[in-house]
């Protein structure tokens, strides 16, 4: 073996680097070989060490994020480690087919065979600690150290690998995922529906396959990006390319909400690249006698404003306009759109802002029923859009009358991040009504009431709608200067559901924040 070392540097390096590797937890996700170096054994070695590492990255995401692990995911990471203790045992014998190769090939080779095996070490330790529910949240700064010639792509993959990057980097690898300070969002005034209609963020669809709850005359495909396991639904570009959730008829009152991402938009982007929003009276793949349209600016170079149109049949088109609206960054940064209309009132926030407020743009006499989304010039192959979390509900209007009149509210319009009591800030519009309650109403108390879907176990539901409730009331005192005294929670989990837990629509419904007044 020493013989064999000293004949080869390039196996010096790699058997350092094998014995000095830290094994400590990443808190920054490795990334996955863009690339293939040609050798099979090599090239299979990468993929199963990177397959595994997801798995076991997603559950270390788990415990960091607080979530313990069900019975299912024990099993999987149990047979995880049997596979990446088997793979690493085998590890030793892909080196002799890296000697003999091109120089070139050799050197690449051997960082992603380095980048395999440290993926390999973090997968070992931390399936172990997570078994024997011994993983500290780590906070540790992680810094880049590796460098390649290869160029990393920023691609999505849907149909070789379940995560969607079999051999692609994540679109998000250098984007911050850090929550917006909710501060900023304190003013927010969008309050969403209370009777929820639809919902989807594609948690029952297949990867690859066109969503079951929407339609089109064009195409399209779920997908995930990167590492993440979140699906996303990509548009297809093209003219008159028509998109309709199966949203039922739409009321008076009603709010919709979704985020996007985006992929290759960069100064090149076409001025008039964007994404319409139509809301129309005619079901089918067109705009419909009576409609409202809202263009939504993609492009970099300049500032494109947000464009709003209306079309009554009788009467003619009477808004044309374009709203002044840089939101050249926002879009880039996995934006959240809310939508408000109450009878002939349009309004609509990107992220905590509000860009449109026209009073009276829609149609009275035909009111529109469906919602349509069309994606245009946006270039073929580089530059893509994809959505999620599309949500309609019913109403969207004043919660404070209906407090102080009825004495209890219930909304699933405060969101929270996945399986923690994090909140997002975009739920800030219905807390500050709260707010708005409580300082007009100085003998009003209120009980805060957190509730979750079925997801996970019980006592775990328990403790997290309790948090949650908790969470809520934290934002009153230190955002809002509410005394904590009038304030009291309770955490009801799973026990209370007011709808089923089968699909995304019933969970989304349980997973509710109530105000009951004392």
């Amino acid at each position: 073996m020493r013989t064999l070392l000293k004949s080869n540097p390039l196996l010096v390096l790699l058997a350092i680097f094998i014995f000095s590797v830290d094994t400590s937890a990443q808190t920054k996700k490795l990334k996955r070989p863009s690339s293939r170096v040609g050798v099979a054994s090599v090239d299979q070695f990468v993929r199963e060490s990177f397959d595994l590492y997801d798995k076991v990255y997603m559950y270390d995401g788990y415990a960091q994020a607080g979530k313990p692990l069900s019975d299912e995911d024990i099993d999987v990471l149990e047979q995880a480690l049997d596979d990446v203790t088997g793979l690493s045992d085998s590890a030793p014998d892909i080196l002799s087919d890296i000697d003999g190769i091109g120089v070139l090939k050799q050197g690449k080779a051997t960082l992603q065979v380095n980048r395999a095996k440290k993926a390999l070490k973090y997968s070992i330790k931390t399936s172990k600690e997570l078994l024997l529910n011994q993983r500290k949240r780590e906070t540790e700064k992680e810094e880049e150290t590796e460098s390649t010639s290869e160029q990393d792509s920023e691609t999505v993959d849907s149909s070789d690998s379940p995560s969607g990057n079999e051999s692609s980097e994540s679109a998000n690898e250098n984007k911050s995922t850090s929550p917006k300070n909710i501060q900023v969002y304190s003013k927010f005034d969008f309050v969403p529906g209370d009777k929820q209609l639809f919902f989807d963020d594609f948690a029952n669809d297949f990867i690859g396959d066109f969503p079951a709850k929407w339609n089109t005359n064009g195409g399209g495909e779920v997908v995930t990006l990167g590492d993440s396991s979140e699906k996303w639904f990509e548009f297809k570009n093209g003219y008159s390319i028509i998109y309709i959730p199966d949203v039922p008829d739409l009321p008076e009152d009603y709010t919709i909400e979704f985020d996007t991402e985006v992929i290759g938009i960069d100064r090149n982007t076409s001025s008039n690249a964007g994404l319409e929003v139509l809301l129309s009276d005619d079901p089918k793949f067109n705009s419909g006698a009576n409609h409202v349209k809202a263009w939504i600016p993609y492009g970099q170079y300049g500032v494109f404003n947000i464009r709003m149109r209306n079309y009554i049949q009788r009467g003619g088109g009477g808004i044309n306009s374009a709203i002044k609206a840089d939101i050249r960054q926002d879009v880039l940064e996995r934006p959240h759109f809310s939508i408000a209309v109450n009878k002939e009132r349009f309004r609509l926030w990107v992220n905590e802002k509000k860009y449109v407020d026209i009073p009276r743009i829609m149609p009275t006499e035909s009111r529109v029923t469906t919602i349509k989304f069309n994606l245009n010039h946006f270039k073929d192959g580089k530059e893509r859009l994809f959505i999620r979390n599309l949500k309609v509900a019913e109403g969207g209007v004043d919660l404070r009358r209906k407090l102080i009149s009825e004495g209890k509210i219930s909304t699933n319009g405060i969101l929270f991040d996945s399986g923690s009591a994090n909140i997002k800030p975009e739920s800030m519009g219905i807390i500050r009504q709260i707010y708005q309650v409580l300082q007009q109403e100085s003998s009003m108390n209120l009980k805060i009431v957190g509730h979750t879907d079925a997801d996970g176990a019980d006592n775990t539901n328990m403790t997290l709608s309790k948090n949650r409730a908790e969470a809520v009331k934290s934002v009153l005192v230190n955002i809002y200067n509410v005394n904590g005294s009038r304030l009291s929670t309770e955490g009801k989990g799973e026990s209370e559901p007011v709808a089923e837990n089968t699909s995304p629509e019933g969970k989304a419904q349980n997973r509710r924040v109530e105000f009951i007044k004392q």
